[in-house]
């Protein structure tokens, strides 16, 4: 046994080195150190992971605070509601209303289409508000709000608050809308709002008013509504909303309410802004008529005109094409950017320059034989009188409008002199009145010739100032060229005895928050250096023309007293030939002009008419300020247009 015993522990002994002697101290060691190195990883961590709390709860709290409070709170912008316009009289010109709109967001539509057609089994959806819809679409962020059904009725916002749970997306607003009550009367000086573009968004750049107009769909876009867009617009105020999962408002947080925009008062007076415009009937032209003693546009008549109210949503295709390419041109603003020869109106004011200058005395008089020649010269500028007027001294020369004295005083006068003075009567550079788009016509002198015909298109030649130039130029024909808005400044300025005022249309300002009214002040911007003796000739000579002259039928047994100058300005080139108006094509016959003040003695108003093609300025143009003149110092009303006058015999004048 013993030695079986011993065997076996032989073999074992021989499998096995004996008991394993282990160092507790370095295990202990080991273990401390793994404890520290997952201590220090779970601080550091732990620290990491402090640090973006930090990040985000302090760093980065009003970032995320704000994107927090999107999913809850909605701030949204009120608009505010645009300044009223009115006449003279407080008769409103342009207005804003609320209505109902149905509004789709793309952003929150999965099918966009299917909706629109969704909406239209409830809601009346013509073609072109899909088209408008689409237009607005490729123009905006998909994010915004935006209108496909305009001015709903009542039915229709039940019918859709029914059936509101099938359309996220989509909701019922109330937005400020445009109202212009008449129409096409005025639109060139009321002008229109329209939809907000990339050009407008730059614009509200420049005036650093991004902020003010965030919410805001309409700005003007011509007339007083463009000039005056940052008096009218007004403040927009600011709304917070608790809205739910769908977007939709559930309670008001906190509302800043909108300041509405300023009023405006015109200085116009629409009821003879009316009168003037059924007195051109279907004829073409303008008008401008000013108080001559403060500046103030008592009318400003643009024939044919538009309705504005076709464009405050986006003018549909059809009508676009008829005023786009109307032969008429309804859309552009005559009294500002119809530029023509002045025709004989011109001459009173040659007149003033050559007694201004000594070139000329009250009673020096010529030999008219109805024509003129330049010295070595065969051709014949020929006077509107065959075998001419006589004996004619100054006020003669107005009065029967004699073409022969200002073909002689043009041939001895420079014409950098003639520019010189009437650029002081307003010819030739802007009135600065107080709506965008005004041009300057052209007022010929050397100078002007030179710039023209720059180029190397030009010879040298097309560049000189010729003595014929200066001739043509003598009967308001030739290069001259400006609009009405002029001539109505410059008969003003006469007739209140060389004293200019600005034209404006803006009278007053009404600040609606706090009832403060501003009054814009007539600004006198110079006077005219002229002896006042000088001026009584020419206005005697006005006064002699209505009573006795070129423009005595038009206005035979009138009430009052007035001064007045006939112009017929020519289209093209007769080539000498004889003008038979009904032998030449309406659109090329001439223009009729006439200017005038009243009352005579002490004047009220001063006015400049013009009528595209409308042949003598003794018959069609007369007649028309008669009609103006009649309204308003006599408060007479003859609705319709005016009747011609008759013509002088033998119809054979310029004027």
């Amino acid at each position: 046994m013993r030695r079986l015993f011993t065997s076996r522990r032989h073999d074992y002994g021989s499998r096995y080195s004996g008991p394993e002697v282990r160092n507790a101290e370095r295990e202990v060691f080991l273990f401390r150190r793994r404890l520290v190195v997952a201590g220090a990883l779970a601080l550091l961590a732990l620290g990491g992971l402090f640090a973006r709390f930090v990040y985000l709860q302090v760093v980065r709290h009003d970032h995320y605070r704000t994107l927090a409070e999107s999913n809850r709170v909605a701030i949204i912008p009120i608009v505010p509601n645009r300044g009223v316009i009115t006449d003279r009289n407080g008769v409103v010109l342009a207005q804003s209303y609320s209505a109902y709109t149905l509004e789709l967001t793309p952003a929150r539509i999965r099918d966009l289409e299917a909706t629109i057609d969704g909406l239209a089994t409830i809601v009346d959806i013509q073609p072109r508000d899909r088209k408008r819809f689409r237009k607005l679409l490729d123009e905006s962020k998909n994010f915004e709000s935006m209108p496909l059904r305009t001015r709903l009725t009542d039915e229709e916002v039940a019918r859709f608050a029914v059936n509101r749970f099938r359309f996220p997306g989509v909701e019922i607003k109330a937005r400020l809308f445009r109202q212009y009550p008449y129409g096409e009367v005025a639109s060139h000086v009321i002008g229109y709002i329209g939809r907000i573009n990339d050009k407008d968004l730059d614009r509200i750049a420049s005036w650093d008013e991004s902020a003010n107009y965030k919410g805001s769909d309409y700005i003007g876009k011509v007339g007083v509504e463009l000039s005056y867009e940052r008096e009218l617009h007004g403040t927009t105020g600011v709304e917070e909303v608790e809205v739910d999962a769908g977007g939709r408002a559930v309670r008001t947080l906190s509302r800043t309410p909108p300041v509405s925009g300023n009023n405006l008062r015109l200085s116009l007076d629409i009821k003879l802004q009316q009168v003037a415009e059924q007195a051109y009937g279907d004829r073409r032209g303008a008008l401008v008529a000013i108080d001559p003693t403060t500046g103030d546009i008592l009318a400003f008549v643009s024939k044919p005109g538009y309705d504005p109210n076709l464009f405050v949503e986006g003018i549909d295709p059809a009508n676009w094409d008829l005023l786009n390419n109307s032969p008429d041109k309804p859309l552009l603003n005559r009294p500002l950017r119809g530029a023509y020869p002045p025709g004989s109106t011109i001459k009173p004011f040659l007149a003033l320059a050559a007694l201004t200058s000594g070139r000329r005395t009250p009673q020096q008089a010529i030999a008219d034989p109805g024509f003129f020649q330049l010295p070595g010269s065969s051709y014949r500028f020929r006077d509107d009188k065959p075998g001419g007027h006589g004996s004619v001294d100054m006020y003669k020369s107005i009065v029967q409008s004699c073409d022969t004295y200002y073909y002689l005083l043009a041939s001895e006068t420079d014409i950098d002199d003639t520019a010189r003075f009437l650029g002081e009567l307003g010819f030739g550079r802007k009135t600065d009145v107080d709506i965008e788009g005004e041009l300057v016509g052209v007022l010929p002198s050397r100078e002007w010739k030179r710039a023209r015909f720059a180029g190397e298109r030009y010879r040298e030649e097309h560049r000189k100032w010729y003595l014929g130039d200066s001739i043509s130029a003598g009967i308001g024909q030739g290069y001259n060229s400006f609009t009405p808005m002029q001539l109505a400044h410059a008969m003003a300025t006469v007739a209140n005895d060389g004293v200019a005022y600005r034209p404006h249309l803006v009278k007053h300002v009404l600040n609606v928050a706090t009832g403060e009214e501003r009054t814009v002040a007539p600004t006198p911007t110079h006077t005219l250096a002229v002896k006042p003796e000088h001026i009584a000739v020419i206005k005697n000579a006005f006064v002699g023309t209505n009573r006795e002259g070129t423009s005595a039928r038009a206005f035979a047994d009138a009430k009052f007293t007035s001064g007045g100058k006939t112009g017929t300005a020519q289209v093209f080139s007769l080539k000498g030939e004889k003008y038979y108006a009904h032998k030449i094509d309406e659109r090329l016959r001439d223009h009729a002009w006439y200017i005038a003040y009243a009352p005579a003695d002490k004047p009220r108003i001063a006015l400049a008419v013009l009528v595209e093609n409308g042949g003598f300025g003794a018959q069609a143009a007369a007649p028309i300020a008669r009609k103006v003149l009649e309204y308003h110092l006599l408060g007479k009303t003859d609705p319709g247009p005016a009747t011609s006058a008759p013509a002088r015999d033998g119809e054979d004048e310029s004027d």
